[in-house]
């Protein structure tokens, strides 16, 4: 089946011309005997038109059409009334008198109307018939986004030498801190493959191979839950290895792409400089934090910048508090914090039950409470006055740069806990408050994380992040608490809120590699059996080498302003991880199962 012309080119120019479209029945309107019909395709809207004057046999033939019918006409372009123009659609300079008319597909009723409410319908129903919902201009719109950032990462990684080679997708198990996908082998019994997480021992080991750029856009696995900025199962990401580098050559290509990409896809402003003292990477382009900088900051290792109210801590003056508890957390600065979150306006902005509503907030996430007070033009007034001196509550004032108007609010408590609770109420106060300005891209560098950490649980040491990364310093006689202050080259970047990228420069000493391990109780036969591959070609000349992986779908999500990453996606998971579509997972049939040597057994 042939058509001249899509559904989004025909303007004053084709007047007189014959032309044939194809597409689906948008909307049918029917005005004094004469049919008008929106046809649609990817490309966009056509009107044409029936009129029984010009050719009875199309206009019966259109009389039977309904909407999401699949039609292919052939007719005349002829100018469009003046009174007729619609400037929201690309053809509205003309219309088509339609001569001949042919049915291709009927379509039942669609299960949800493809206009601006369709959003408004179940996620569950609108993901079940993805292929409708796939029609409206939202979701092609972001299926064109795609496309043109992957063939825009694509071009400008080999233009700058990276190779774009394909890593296996059955693989191993890697230890990435989530759960592997299994896939149980036929022809190897009682093995299992694993989905990968990433492709992290094979791109280290295309290094080894002498490949010293690599890239690809590469599909991973991981079994977590799903959440709106984590797709349920399966993701990618642009991954990139390196040799011969350090981290700052690392930090280079990624801000160079990042610049590229963001101003040939997005109008977002890419911001270098804020009011409130956080700086750009030295001889770089994005803002830089060290990881506990970070952590003190703004209570999260993937902050926003956009918008101000930073934490400061104030523990060193509530030690003096009359208040028990206040001064019997603040006197163990190893452990615990107390840090001052200044809001500006706040006065005029919040009531005082506002405010004091805000206790309930943090509560949910685990607070004991929440102190506060308010800068009036007499200086600070609220209940926790009477627990402090006067020269205490200046130094306050003066350390916190407290102006008329402002409000303070107070947590207290063990460190992470304090962090992770003053970071929510950090980002409830901007969504109040709407500080988060969506012209605005806010990329800052995460460095030198932790090398190890102890595990809350059984209270052994483990790796923070990824148990490949090399160690600042040596990691060799020391105890406990002196590993637990070791800093890995261990980096991420955050935009707006968000992590958009993890990386490392690489372990690449076999015998520190086995250490590392050694140190959160792997000996070197574990690793030998594990990550055998890496084991032995460390062994045959390995470069020093770094790299990182870019979450796609999530750098996506911000520079379309989604708040949910599942639309990002041509097919998504739902919510609880479910292919609505195509009704998977579901259950397997007894013969494959049978093939496998496994057996499904139901538990309580």
């Amino acid at each position: 089946m042939h058509r001249s012309h899509t559904c989004s080119e025909l303007s004053s120019k084709h007047i007189w011309e014959e032309v044939t479209l194809a597409g689906w029945v948008s909307n049918r309107r029917d005005h004094g005997g004469i049919i008008f019909i929106d046809l649609r395709d990817r490309y966009g809207l056509t009107q044409i038109v029936f009129d029984p004057a010009d050719d009875k046999v199309a206009w019966e033939t259109a009389d039977s059409f309904r909407s999401e019918y699949v039609i292919k006409a052939t007719g005349k372009v002829r100018a469009r009334p003046e009174w007729q123009n619609n400037p929201n659609m690309q053809t509205w300079e003309i219309e088509v008198i339609i001569y001949k008319v042919e049915l291709i597909s009927a379509s039942k009723t669609p299960p949800f109307e493809l206009d601006e409410h369709a959003s408004e319908t179940s996620e569950d129903v609108r993901f079940k018939y993805r292929y409708i919902d796939i029609r409206r201009k939202k979701i092609q719109e972001f299926i064109k986004f795609r496309s043109h950032m992957t063939t825009y990462t694509r071009n400008w990684f080999t233009e700058r030498d990276f190779l774009d080679i394909q890593t296996p997708i059955l693989a191993n198990s890697s230890p990435e801190g989530a759960r592997d996908f299994l896939v149980p082998s036929r022809l190897n019994p009682w093995t299992f493959y694993a989905l990968p997480q990433a492709p992290q021992q094979f791109k280290q080991l295309l290094m080894v191979g002498g490949i010293d750029k690599y890239f690809q856009i590469a599909p991973c696995f991981r079994d977590e839950d799903p959440r709106a900025d984590r797709h349920a199962g399966d993701f990618y990401q642009i991954d990139c290895e390196m040799s011969f580098v350090e981290q700052d050559d690392i930090f280079q290509v990624v801000e160079d792409f990042c610049y590229d990409v963001s101003s040939e896809l997005s109008d977002k402003k890419i911001i270098t400089e804020t009011l409130w003292g956080d700086s750009l990477r030295s001889g770089g382009r994005f803002f830089s934090l060290t990881y506990n900088e970070a952590l003190e900051k703004y209570g999260t290792d993937k902050p926003d910048l956009r918008f101000w109210l930073a934490m400061i801590d104030v523990a060193d003056i509530f030690v003096r508090s009359t208040n028990e508890i206040f001064s019997k957390i603040a006197s163990d600065t190893e452990n615990n914090r107390i840090k001052a979150l200044r809001v500006p306006w706040a006065n005029s902005v919040f009531s005082k039950t506002q405010m004091k509503g805000f206790e309930d907030f943090v509560r949910k996430h685990g607070a004991a409470g929440l102190g506060y007070f308010q800068m009036t033009e007499e200086g600070l007034k609220w209940p926790l006055n009477k627990f402090f001196s006067e020269s205490d509550l200046e130094e306050i004032m003066t350390r916190i740069e407290l102006q008329v108007g402002d409000a303070v609010f107070f947590g207290a408590g063990e460190r992470n806990l304090v962090c992770s609770y003053m970071w929510k109420f950090r980002n409830y106060l901007a969504d109040i408050m709407k500080l988060r300005d969506t012209s605005q891209l806010a990329f800052c560098w995460i460095t030198d994380f932790p090398m190890f950490e102890r595990d809350e649980v059984s209270g052994k040491i483990d790796f923070s992040h990824n148990p490949f990364s090399m160690p600042q310093s040596s990691i060799e006689n020391l105890n406990d608490d002196e590993l637990l202050n070791i800093k890995a080259f261990q980096y991420d970047l955050a935009c707006n809120g968000y992590e958009i990228l993890s990386g490392s420069i690489r372990n690449h000493s076999t015998r520190n590699l086995i250490n590392a391990f050694k140190i959160v109780g792997r000996d070197e036969q574990e690793v030998k059996t594990k990550f055998g591959a890496m084991y032995e070609a460390f062994q045959y000349g390995v470069p020093p080498h770094g790299g990182f992986a870019i979450g796609m779908d999530r750098l996506m999500m911000i520079y379309l302003d989604e708040s949910n990453i599942r639309d990002i996606y041509a097919f998504p998971k739902s919510g609880k991880g479910r292919d609505e579509m195509m009704n998977s997972p579901m259950p397997a049939e007894e013969l494959q199962l049978k093939e496998l040597g496994l057996e499904v057994v139901e538990s309580d």
